[in-house]
């Protein structure tokens, strides 16, 4: 496993990002936030996916003394989302937020982002200065020198003012302009990074240019937590970020699941049984959060490269015609109908966690 870059610590609630620690996986709720009880549900959903540290939108005064009642029913940090109006962060700290997101750009004068900043240290919360390409200020005419510019403006700004709990974003919905990005400032600053890309677009679409915009920088030891922004349920942004972790062996989270792409070779409806398989496992597995490598589990369509990835996985099913035959730990074990694969292999997970 390569080490990330050995940043500065940061709390943020119960969980602490940066000095080297795992890349800590974050959502955002995409409900009306003064509706606490939908909000509510909605994170402890996020929560039984895995999401360490939860985000709301902070539109209104509502929105921000809702945060306290949120907190009392959630059991990860909750971070207030604030633009434009500098009260709506005072409020959202006084509420007990965990953690206040702002763009020092659009909250106002820095005379009001310093209340903010003020009320933040006095409260021992940190700050995230986010910038995002849609709304930075076009200094030099190149979007990248112009991010990381503002960026390290407003940490020379908050530092003045004695403040140097900060976490810090340069995100962009163009997968190269956010990696450039992200490159340029960790050369410049030892404050951990959020990474993500901003309004990545629907789930398919969305989990490809995150994956690939997230995944390189981590792989070159750039960033302290994720979030995948996608355009839909966010506890699939969860399930994504989790997987770009487990795929660069920074994280552990569930199984590592093998399966064939089919073919005309393929006489079993393999899709049809994957999606089942998913299904029934997600109903039963938790997270999991430990150092051990991810079980592997392989559904494999036919005889020409079945037997071999099933042998070399945990468990595995590799199809012939009408029939399956099951691996466990490399040996065969017996025969399966294609009506079974999914009971069998849920049965046999069970029976090794």
């Amino acid at each position: 496993m390569f080490k990330h870059k050995n940043t500065k610590k940061v709390k943020i609630g119960c969980v602490t990002i940066g000095g080297g620690l795992p890349v800590a996986v974050q959502s955002m709720a995409n409900t009306d936030t003064r509706d606490v009880r939908s909000t509510v549900n909605q994170i402890k959903r996020l929560e039984k996916a895995g999401c360490e540290i939860a985000r709301v939108a902070v539109p209104d005064l509502e929105s921000a003394r809702a945060i306290k009642k949120i907190k009392k029913n959630i059991n990860i940090p909750l971070v207030a989302d604030i633009h434009f109006d500098y009260k709506l962060a005072l409020e959202a700290v006084n509420q007990g937020a965990d953690k206040i997101r702002i763009n020092p750009g659009n909250i106002g004068s820095n005379g009001k982002t310093k209340q903010v900043v003020s009320a933040a240290k006095n409260a021992g919360i940190p700050v995230r200065i986010g910038i995002n390409s849609g709304s930075v200020k076009r200094i030099t005419g190149v979007l990248t020198d112009d991010m990381v510019t503002t960026a390290l403006d407003y940490v020379k700004m908050f530092e003045d003012w004695d403040f140097r709990d900060i976490v810090l974003s340069l995100k962009s919905s163009d997968v190269l302009t956010t990696i450039a990005s992200y490159k340029a400032l960790a050369e410049k600053t030892n404050y951990p990074l959020h990474l993500g890309l901003t309004e990545s677009g629907p789930p398919g679409v969305g989990t490809v240019k995150s994956s690939l915009g997230i995944g390189i920088l981590l792989y070159e030891n750039i960033g302290d937590t994720i979030r995948v922004s996608l355009t839909g349920d966010p506890v699939e942004e969860v399930k994504v970020a989790f997987q770009i972790l487990q795929t660069l062996n920074l994280r552990n989270y569930g199984i590592d699941l093998i399966s064939c792409p089919t073919c005309a070779r393929c006489k079993i409806n393999l899709i049809k049984v994957v999606r089942s398989f998913e299904k029934e496992f997600s109903k039963l597995s938790p997270p999991c959060k430990n150092g051990r490598a991810p079980l592997k589990v392989a559904i494999m369509g036919c005889e020409v490269n079945g037997p071999g990835e099933a042998k070399h996985a945990d468990i595995g099913i590799a199809g012939g015609k009408n029939t399956g035959l099951l691996f466990k730990n490399g040996k065969a074990i017996k025969k399966v109908k294609p009506e079974n694969w999914v009971s069998t292999l849920i049965k046999e997970l069970q029976n090794l966690v």
